[in-house]
């Protein structure tokens, strides 16, 4: 009988181990997780070449790095042309509108997080196996890990809650910039808004403080309101089509992530479960998408669904926005501080699609060997072999797709496919 023992250090060890994680991590069942399309079968020709996921879900996933060298990403989009047709037989030669194109880009870099397993004491003491369990919490930090960076460059802000399942830092931390690869960009004033009793408007600051009110909570009302805005916005962003889904050109969606806070605010309106009714309807026109099946309400195109951390703001927290249609941004303004005791301010997210780009890229051994995926697990005996320490990675980066955008008024700065909706929250 064939010795199928893989012992320790071995390169196919490291091999098998890193394709299994990249494949756990990236079909994590979480929300953030669903948000991403299928990737192209061998028919999409386009998209094989860059192996990149569906444009009609929130987050575009590429793996183009992972088979060419580079650190960087570049995406294109051709800009809407407009003003008046040509009618009759008037002379329509040479006078064809100019093509515009806008671009924004990613970069990769490595990520690592090492775990010590103990020494040979503590292992002899410890009845646990904990090699095995260094693997299982290597890989649920990985996918805290995507999850929150996904919802950071979304939301445009890390905010300031803090507890111990955040992965991702506080802007403060002096590794913030390193750590999340590409800029947070602070979302463009064409997508930020802020509620303010049944309607929502465009942030605004008053002596320094940022115009909100304690009673500006996430209602049903403030959800009727976005899509107001939408359907009263040129170029908003595009809907988001599940796999399968046989209304989805019928009756258009787009995904809200709110905050559990949001969420609760919205649990107690008394048509809720109208919400979870029609979601819960919906998902059989979309396969039973597991997105439609959690904790979700549906209303008036749009799907609500609790995001797993609050991008969450205190009084006295500068909230950054930009207050022109250029990249600017204001970060002088501040939640308010009066009549503020026991309130906070979080932000909820819309989504379309081709609101997030990630891209991975190819990890190489020490030795300069491919792997041939973009996670990666490797283990060290460490001081004589005493000690075991084993190190999870990865290689990639994210951003929040970025272009300029004639609006038929000019040039602006836009979020393609994502809309900031900031509201006051009661904490518990």
């Amino acid at each position: 009988m064939a010795n199928t023992h893989i012992p320790y250090g071995s390169p196919q060890a490291v091999q098998i181990q890193s394709i299994g994680l990249f494949a756990a991590v990236m079909q994590r069942p979480t929300t953030i997780g669903r948000l991403v399309g299928k990737m192209p079968t061998q028919g999409d020709a386009e998209k094989v070449i860059r192996f990149q996921s569906s444009t009609e879900m929130p987050i575009v996933r590429c793996r183009d790095l992972e088979k060419k060298a580079g650190d960087e990403v570049t995406f294109d989009l051709v800009n809407p042309i407009n003003g008046k047709p040509i009618m009759g037989e008037r002379m329509a030669e040479g006078l064809g509108e100019r093509m515009s194109f806008s671009q924004d880009r990613l970069r990769i870099d490595q990520t690592r997080k090492p775990i010590s397993a103990g020494g040979r004491m503590t292992q002899q003491r410890t009845p646990h196996q904990l090699r095995a369990l260094a693997r299982a919490l290597g890989e649920n930090y990985m996918q805290r890990f995507e999850d929150q960076l996904s919802l950071v460059h979304m939301a445009g802000a890390r905010g300031y809650a803090v507890d111990a399942e955040w992965a991702i830092p506080l802007e403060a931390d002096p590794d913030f910039r390193e750590i999340v690869v590409n800029q947070v960009k602070a979302p463009t004033r064409n997508r930020h808004f802020i509620a303010a009793a049944d309607s929502i408007e465009q942030v605004s600051a008053t002596g320094g403080e940022i115009a909100i009110n304690t009673t500006d909570l996430m209602t049903i009302d403030t959800v009727d309101a976005l899509r107001a805005k939408l359907d009263s916005m040129a170029l908003p962003p595009p809907q988001v089509v599940f796999e399968g889904d046989q209304a989805a050109y019928d009756a258009p969606i787009r995904v809200l992530l709110v905050s559990p806070l949001q969420y609760k605010s919205l649990v107690q309106s008394k048509d809720f479960r109208l919400l979870q009714a029609q979601a819960m309807a919906r998902a059989q026109l979309a396969k039973n998408n597991p997105l439609f099946l959690g904790e979700v309400g549906l209303w008036n195109g749009i799907l609500i669904v609790k995001m797993p951390k609050a991008i969450r703001f205190f009084p006295g927290d500068v909230l950054k926005y930009c207050a022109g249609k250029d990249e600017v941004e204001t970060d002088t303004d501040k939640i308010p501080t009066g009549g503020w005791d026991g309130y906070a301010v979080d932000r909820a997210i819309l989504l379309g699609g081709q609101s997030l780009a990630e891209a991975f890229g190819n990890y190489a051994t020490g030795d300069g060997r491919p792997t041939g995926v973009p996670y990666f697990w490797n283990e060290e005996l460490l001081d004589h072999k005493d000690k075991l320490e084993v190190l999870i990675g990865s290689v990639g980066g994210k951003s929040k797709i970025r272009f300029n955008i004639d609006h038929g008024s000019g040039d602006e700065a836009t979020d393609y496919g994502v809309i900031a909706i900031d509201t006051a929250v009661k904490l518990i």
